[in-house]
């Protein structure tokens, strides 16, 4: 066991002993443990204890010498004089502290005070204990003790080693116990530590050790910090996303509310009034315009309200006898047409103030039963017939879906279209016809057939469709086939016949419900130029939509088959041209 000097702490080894001296007393100032002399260095202080403390220190010495003497001799007083020996060397090795070259330049603690006054203390009772020791022994000898303790050569404190004087005995101290002292030799090489975080330099493996764990502790600290801080910088991170994807996909759904609505109003599906509405509106926009006089919405009033009462189109819209002028016309002129097929008689109707922008397939499906009602063919299942209204007709629709027919486009709808401006296509017009026992069937052309997104195959189908027919081989053929119903998107128009030029190619001949009145009647005059079929000629390079599909009506279907294509609506696929 090894006592400290300055605080006489016990520890287990040297390399202990070094890191108590570092740790407790490394900030502890160098004090003349004789006259409290201070603000000096180690070598300094040394030389000041050896010329101004000589004798006292040398007294020292032979009291601790007569103090180990002592407890060697007098069994009776072994206790006391252990006693003795342990304060006497207490105080020695406190004065051996004090000029220690391991403490700092800094203010000794109030502890070496008090062992100095504990050394004085001592050293009191060290002379009285000489002087009752007098008493009980030999004087001489105990005088020949002192005079050889008090003028002996010093010895040293780790080793015993004797030398001639006090300076050899400080050379011996620093070169052979420099690591007892943590100062190093100045004559032999001592390994250095470096701290691999700061550089620090150590003497001490040890203590570089204990150094390095203060820096990981340091570092573990802060990474704590950094762990919180991101921590919370992450939970900021989340935050801002969550917004984010909240703004991102309120925005979403505006616009899809946005795009949804856009589509309603497009379709007729924005509950804003269907046929009447539009019509009167339409009709009171012209008169506060000035292009219609008030007497004559009135009169447009009362025979609309009369129309929708009785379901019967009023005919204002309607154009009859042009499919009779284009025989005429082709017959007399056209030189380069080779051949020409036209269906039957078949009306062409435009569009009114009450359906402008979403009544064309009303419009074809009124085109495409006027030539049906033209047809004895389909006297069995239009009876007694006539051409109805757009209210009428959306109501004849609604009466198909009630039967079972077409559930899918039904839904697609809300299963309602009067008191609306809904869009009705291919799929309307042949539930509608199917459910009057008229035999029909759709023909999807689904992707373009030729260069530049043209559909050669379209044309070449609806050729096959009116050339069925025997006719022999005249130029002008008026075929018993019925105008075909042609949709694409946003759109549909009625074919009525087909040409094909000298040159081989193709031209479609179309009715457009778009097309007013007053141009279609310009095809009635007998002199018809061929300027005026310009609206109706339609070559393949002027059909380009993605998609096409026309409804084609084939016949009349018997009661049986009528329930038949019922069932099949409901799983009702359009026949493909690839």
């Amino acid at each position: 066991m090894l006592s400290c000097d300055i605080c006489g702490e016990t520890v287990t080894s040297e390399p202990d002993m070094k890191a108590h001296l570092l740790i407790v007393h490394m900030e502890n100032e160098v004090i003349c443990p004789f006259c409290k002399l201070s603000g000096v260095n180690y070598d300094e202080m040394c030389f000041h204890i050896e010329t101004a403390h000589f004798e006292q220190n040398e007294l020292e010495r032979s009291f601790a010498r007569i103090n180990t003497i002592q407890i060697r001799t007098s069994d009776n007083r072994k206790d006391n004089t252990l006693q003795c020996r342990m304060e006497v060397n207490s105080s020695v090795h406190s004065a051996c502290a004090s000029n220690h070259p391991k403490t700092s330049p800094q203010t000794l603690p109030s502890d070496d005070t008090l062992k100095h006054k504990a050394y004085s203390e001592n050293l009191t009772e060290s002379r009285k204990f000489l002087k009752s020791t007098e008493k009980e022994c030999d004087l001489s000898k105990i005088k020949g003790s002192i005079y050889e303790t008090v003028y002996s050569p010093p010895e040293c404190p780790f080793c015993g080693r004797i030398e001639d004087c006090s300076q050899d005995m400080e050379n011996h101290v620093k070169t052979k116990h420099a690591n007892l002292l943590d100062t190093p030799s100045e004559d032999h090489d001592q390994p250095l530590y470096d701290c691999p975080m700061c550089g620090l330099i150590c003497t001490n493996y040890h203590i570089l050790q204990e150094h390095v764990d203060l820096h990981l502790e340091e570092s573990s600290f802060g990474q704590g910090i950094n762990r919180v801080q991101c921590s919370r910088d992450l939970e900021l991170a989340h935050q801002l996303q969550q917004e984010e994807d909240r703004k991102r996909r309120s925005e979403e759904a505006r616009q899809e509310m946005g795009e949804f609505q856009k589509l309603q109003r497009q379709y007729g599906l924005d509950n804003s009034g269907g046929y009447k509405q539009q019509q009167l509106r339409n009709m009171e926009i012209e008169v506060n315009r000035g292009r219609m006089h008030p007497s004559e919405f009135h009169r447009r009033k009362a025979d609309m309200m009369e129309s929708l009462a009785i379901g019967i189109d009023d005919g204002k819209t309607k154009t009859s006898g042009i499919i009779e002028a284009l025989y005429r016309y082709y017959q007399n002129a056209a030189t380069d047409v080779r051949r020409v097929w036209l269906s039957t008689g078949v009306d062409h109707f435009h569009s009114s103030f009450g359906d402008k922008g979403w009544g064309c397939g009303y419009r074809n499906f009124q085109m495409l039963l006027s030539s049906l009602l033209q047809n004895d063919a389909y006297d069995d299942c239009l009876k007694g017939m006539s051409i109805p209204c757009i209210p009428k007709i959306q109501s004849m629709i609604e009466d198909a879906w009630k039967e079972g027919f077409d559930p899918q486009g039904a839904s697609q709808l809300n299963n309602r279209l009067q008191g609306t401006k809904a869009w009705i296509g291919a799929c309307e017009v042949y539930t509608l016809l199917t459910s009057l026992r008229v035999k029909c069937h759709i023909v999807d052309f689904h992707k373009s057939t030729g260069p530049l997104g043209t559909h050669p195959r379209l044309f070449e189908w609806i050729l096959n469709y009116y050339s069925s027919e025997r006719e022999g081989n005249p130029k002008v053929v008026c075929t018993s086939k019925p105008p075909i119903y042609l949709q694409h998107q946003g759109h549909s128009r009625t074919v009525v016949g087909i040409e094909e030029r000298k040159n081989r190619t193709l031209c479609l001949l179309i009715f457009d419900p778009g097309c007013p009145s007053r141009e279609m009647q310009k095809l009635l005059k007998q002199d018809t130029e061929a300027s005026n079929l310009k609206q109706l000629r339609k070559f393949v390079g002027n059909l380009k939509h993605k998609q096409y599909q026309i409804v084609a009506v084939e016949g009349v279907l018997s009661s049986e088959e009528k329930i038949a294509r019922r069932q099949a609506s409901q799983v009702f696929t359009a026949e493909k041209i690839p």
